[in-house]
């Protein structure tokens, strides 16, 4: 087993700590840290980026080659880990020999201890891992009071107390949470603008973990209702293959074949995935590719209309109206006056 030993409060050092440890290239660019992996060691990256407000976001997307841990000591900054596993299964614990609790795919988890403790990631061997971790750094005192306030809220719930020395919640199932990290990987912006989205983006995810904790205090059961992991981890695709093919004229049936679910899964699905029908769901994917088309291309309203798998241009109109409160030819006509005013 090899053994990680990070001592250090700071994602710069944590991160010429890592490639000391494992080799590899590390790119930086502004605040944002990527170690880019293909050794006997591991393979994939490992990539992060700390806000002025004390939190950082941490993603790793890597295969070890044998059985590692990652012992992280952080008595100076002390923080609150939420996590999440996108792929595979990965393990926390607070030493070595302590007991672990593991996440699976699209579980999530908290995990927080007194400052004298380690936190320690276990990692199988050759076992493909995906998983964020957004660290809240719990002692730091911020120039913003509201994050200052937020801060206290998230010490009141998810620090020790009572004596405790840790304080450790494995939730339920959650592919909202998959959906924003996937938004991260997909955001091509550089510099400030991309720092913004990332932000925002951490921010609604930290909301989604919290919000899931809520939930599971609440119902004390699985939100994924009657469906299995498998069967949400179905509804995912479908989902992915109506966005990337809205022109196709869909029905519950063709889905339902398609997916290999009955129309009534398919409804719960989509339900708890999107808070959506699957008619609804279709409809809003139209929309909004229709919105970036009208944005990025030089189609006409009808080809447009045509492109996302519409056939009337007034129903367009009404559904268009409907989302963004305007028609989509006044949005047109507004894109290109600002085109021509750059």
């Amino acid at each position: 087993m090899k053994t990680i030993q990070l001592k250090t409060n700071t994602i710069s050092q944590m991160f010429n700590d890592l490639q000391n440890e494992l080799g590899g290239k590390l790119n930086k660019t502004s605040q944002e840290f990527k170690l880019e992996l293909n050794s006997d060691l591991a393979i994939g990256s490992i990539s992060g980026i700390t806000f002025k407000n004390d939190i950082t976001f941490m993603k790793y997307d890597v295969t070890f080659k044998q059985d590692t841990i990652i012992k992280s000591t952080t008595s100076a900054t002390n923080p609150i880990n939420f996590m999440y596993c996108s792929n595979g299964q990965l393990s926390y614990g607070f030493s070595e020999t302590s007991v672990k609790k593991s996440l699976n795919q699209f579980q999530t988890g908290i995990f927080s201890s007194d400052p004298n403790r380690d936190s320690i990631l276990f990692f199988r061997k050759d076992q493909a891992v995906k998983f964020t971790n957004i660290k809240v750094d719990a002692l730091q005192v911020s120039d913003d009071e509201s994050i200052d306030l937020l801060k206290n809220q998230l010490i009141k719930n998810f620090m020790p107390k009572n004596g405790e020395e840790m304080y450790t919640y494995v939730g339920s199932y959650n592919l909202k949470i998959a959906e924003k990290i996937q938004q991260i990987d997909a955001i091509s912006q550089k510099g400030i603008v991309r720092n913004l989205l990332i932000n925002g983006t951490v921010h609604v995810i930290l909301a989604l973990e919290i919000q899931q904790h809520k939930e599971d205090l609440k119902n004390l059961k699985n939100n994924f209702g009657s469906l299995t992991r498998s069967e949400m981890e179905d509804i995912k695709e479908i989902s992915s293959f109506i966005k990337n093919y809205p022109e196709i004229q869909y029905s519950l049936k063709y889905l339902s074949k398609k997916s290999g679910l009955s129309p009534s899964k398919l409804q719960e699905g989509f339900k708890l995935l999107h808070d959506r029908t699957v008619t609804d769901f279709i409809r809003n994917v139209r929309v909004e590719t229709a919105e970036n088309l009208i944005k990025t291309t030089d189609l006409n309203i009808s080809e447009i209309v045509y492109t996302v798998g519409l056939t009337s241009r007034s129903y367009f109109s009404k559904i268009f109206k409907e989302k963004y409160d305007c028609s989509p030819k006044y949005y047109q006509d507004n894109q290109h006056r600002l085109g021509v005013t750059a």
